[in-house]
């Protein structure tokens, strides 16, 4: 089975757009995963939340989905991602804050395959896993951990393999998975990259070779920006989007 695997969308229409229509021209997807966050600092949350609704076979609950759901409080958000929040909620759709409402933490595919928004020790937590000490946490006190577990939420593209005693980072836009290891593997942000690199990314995973690969595609980012400053938002949420930060 070949996955795309999508994460932290955040309105971005545009960045969403452009990174489906590279895996529909590559071609061979069986399945479309989205790990949440599909609304927050974007101008477009409704295109976002009825594409991921209409493409994926599951999709998780990030922690601006669950803001805006209802699902958890954000009072302690700055002011610029509470406002862009409340925001979000006055343009959704009553039947998409009903699914966002209904969506779970976590999931669990065939093939021990964990999806989670963030770590998976606590989903509903949203605690980060960018550093090799997290990862080496996860693996020493969730006993059911999967053979890989993806992530979202830091909007990185960070890997770590994990052996009984330590996490090993994976530096490399390309890999196979190894017997005898686990993995934790953060697919990137499709909306929002902080990694220095502003193209929309994502990931794509081969169950059969084992082989995982990121996907990057340029979209048309000032188009996103433009929109973020007519919705009257906060400028820098666009600004960042030229830099991937």
């Amino acid at each position: 089975m070949k996955y795309a695997i999508v994460s932290d969308i955040h309105g971005n229409i545009e960045a969403l757009e452009a990174i489906l229509a590279v895996f529909e021209e590559r071609g061979g997807v069986d399945a479309y995963y989205c790990l949440g966050d599909i609304v927050g600092y974007g101008a477009e949350p409704q295109a976002c939340c009825d594409r991921v609704r209409e493409l994926c076979a599951v999709t998780l609950l990030g922690n601006h989905d669950a803001a805006v759901a209802g699902r958890m409080d954000y009072s302690y958000y700055y002011d610029a991602a509470r406002d862009a929040l409340d925001w979000c909620r006055e343009r959704l759709s009553e039947e998409n804050i009903a699914w966002l409402k209904g969506l779970p933490y976590t999931h669990r595919l065939e093939g021990d395959i964990e999806l989670s928004h963030g770590s998976p020790l606590q989903p509903e937590e949203y605690d980060y896993i960018f550093a090799l000490e997290q990862a080496q946490e996860v693996a020493r006190l969730k006993e059911d951990l999967a053979s890989v577990t993806f992530i979202g939420h830091s909007h990185l593209t960070k890997v770590f393999a994990l052996t009984a005693d330590e996490a090993l980072d994976v530096v490399a836009p390309k890999f196979s998975l190894r017997d005898g290891l686990r993995y934790i593997i953060t697919v990137g942000s499709v909306g929002q990259p902080r990694d220095y690199d502003p193209r929309a990314c994502a990931g794509f995973f081969d169950t059969e070779t084992k082989e995982f690969e990121y996907i990057r595609v340029e979209y048309d980012v000032e188009s996103q920006r433009q929109k973020i400053i007519d919705a009257g938002l906060a400028h820098n949420f666009g600004t960042r989007l030229l830099l991937g930060i």
